[in-house]
């Protein structure tokens, strides 16, 4: 099956290729799909979005569950019109996703009651979300720089940076591994991340990988990451020096994105087939996000033709998506960043709420432009009556504390037998708060074994941060992991968790977050890299 699609701008009916235009219109002119994946960001801070958004018919949406997950992703790429031949779309995400995942459906889906389902986002290598797209992204780069070259608009390889706040930087690593032409650099915050978390990164194998812990928490790292990307004078000498360019791997990245407006589609197409929805009836769904990029990509669904009721975007203690849903201010100027059980939605500058201002706005590249500069100047910006009205219209949002947390984590339990991430619990509860008559989707963007610690205070009663026992807290994440195990009957660790104890700690180094700093760690990476 193919899909055709009708785009939903009727002057662009015969475009043969869609174009990508910058947030804050500060780019010289609009960049195809292969030279936005590999700019990352756009020229003046902005980021790329797609000048067309297609649109599906319900029975092409139908359809797509007939298709094994790559074929899906296949087709909306297509439906994109982005730049490469459709063989090498295909061949691509045959690669993707494949045997790397643990489960032939890719991204199953569990229902919890009739109008509950857990779409399960993390039977990739790294068990987390992030899988999704970061094993889909680096093939797409590859062969994006690939094709520029080819075109003789290319003439030198690239080393991505990485800011993380724990899951993305394993993915990334994992990713972009012995790539060729490419290096990577990932940074985290020290202290930040849960012990699996940090071994995963700190045993990355592959030649071409770099880990670095910052003293700071996750703002500091992606702040310190887009400094040094606006740094022009750091990129000249990357080029003469190096013959390198800087590019993303984070979700500021359009490539990173894409392939979650994937999932999405998907979803939606396979609870139609397994008669848990009806063709056209809708479901809303709810997000546990820091960064706003994977409810972004419901939304892009949402604008393609699925038929996605309310939006439900899940905070943890750090509230600032909360507060801005539910005021129309973003305001970080006085607000504490505080360390939950939820750590990879552990930040206060959500990058991807850019996009979707510019679409709730009209696309007001203007408007844009002076919010973001009001936020980096003021660390506060309010939006126009009609900018907050339209995101009324389409999300809902809830914060969840440290303790609830903990409890939804145990409650699921005892209800369902069905354990829990953090990440997901913050989800699942902010779901139950806000739920309407409409089925829920909730994404589940980590698998529990990342979260041990947490997730055994859970089940044994202990509020957050307090010290586990004694014999509990010798153990390492691993050990942690296989009691959890045994104690609920499970058997699902994956084994690229249950191995790291065995693996060699490779990186180890931590390093200040300023752009300076950041600047000469990775011009030491790239000397030993040449050496």
């Amino acid at each position: 099956m193919r899909l055709t699609y009708r785009r939903n701008r009727q002057k662009v009916q015969d475009m043969a290729q869609n174009l990508y235009s910058d947030t804050r219109g500060r780019s010289e002119r609009p960049v195809t799909f292969t030279e936005a994946v590999i700019d990352g960001l756009a020229a003046g801070g902005g980021l790329y979005v797609p000048e067309h958004i297609p649109e599906l018919s319900l029975d092409e949406i139908g359809a797509l569950a007939a298709l094994p997950y790559a074929q899906r992703a296949a087709r909306i790429y297509e439906a994109f019109d982005i730049d490469l031949p459709a063989d090498t779309i295909e061949a691509l995400m045959e690669r993707a996703y494949g045997d790397n995942f643990d489960d032939e459906r890719i991204c199953p889906i569990t229902s919890l009651t009739a109008n509950t389902h857990v779409l399960e986002l993390w039977h990739g290598p790294t068990s987390a979300f992030k899988d999704m797209a970061l094993q889909c992204l680096p093939k797409f780069f590859s062969a994006s720089a690939k094709q520029l070259r080819e075109q003789g608009k290319l003439d030198h390889d690239f080393m991505i940076l990485v800011a993380t706040s724990g899951d993305t930087g394993k993915a990334a690593l994992e990713g972009f591994r012995d790539a060729d032409g490419v290096s990577i650099g990932v940074m985290y915050p020290d202290g930040g991340v849960s012990d699996i978390q940090f071994k995963q990164m700190a045993t990355q194998r592959g030649e071409n990988v770099q880990v670095w812990g910052v003293r700071g928490n996750f703002d500091d790292c992606q702040t310190g990451a887009k400094n040094v990307f606006g740094d022009e004078a750091f990129a000249a000498r990357l080029r003469d020096e190096h013959g390198v360019a800087l590019s993303s791997a984070n979700s500021i990245n359009w490539g990173r994105l894409m392939p979650q407006i994937v999932y999405y589609v998907s979803a939606y197409a396979q609870l139609v087939a397994d008669g848990k929805l009806g063709l056209g009836d809708e479901l809303d769904v709810c997000v546990p996000t820091g960064n706003f990029g994977n409810i972004l990509a419901a939304y892009y669904a949402k604008c393609m033709g699925v038929p996605l009721g309310m939006l439900y975007c899940a905070s943890n203690e750090n509230r600032v998506l909360a507060d801005f849903i539910n005021t129309g201010t973003y305001d970080i100027s006085e607000r504490d960043f505080v360390l939950t059980p939820s750590p990879s939605m552990d930040i206060l500058v959500s990058s991807n709420l850019e996009r979707q201002l510019f679409e709730l706005t009209g696309r007001d590249a203007s408007a844009i432009a002076g919010w973001m500069d009001d936020l980096k100047r003021e660390r506060r910006f309010r939006v126009d009556e009609g900018t907050f009205a339209k995101v009324r219209e389409t999300f809902a949002s809830d914060s969840i504390d440290n303790a609830t947390c903990l409890d939804t984590i145990k409650r699921v339990f005892d209800e369902h037998a069905y354990l829990l991430d953090p990440h997901t619990a913050v989800a699942y509860q902010t779901a139950e708060n806000l739920r309407g008559e409409n089925p829920v989707l909730i994404a589940s963007t980590a698998h529990w074994a990342k979260f041990g610690d947490n997730v055994y205070r859970a089940l044994h009663g202990i509020a957050p941060g307090a010290a586990l026992p004694d014999d509990v807290a010798q153990l390492s994440g691993c050990e942690l992991n296989e009691l959890i195990a045994r104690e609920t009957g499970r058997d699902d660790i994956p084994r690229g968790l249950a191995e790291l104890d065995a693996l060699p700690v490779r990186f180890g180094e931590v390093i200040e977050g300023g752009t300076g700093d950041i600047e000469a760690a990775v011009t030491r990476f790239l000397d030993h890299l040449n050496d």
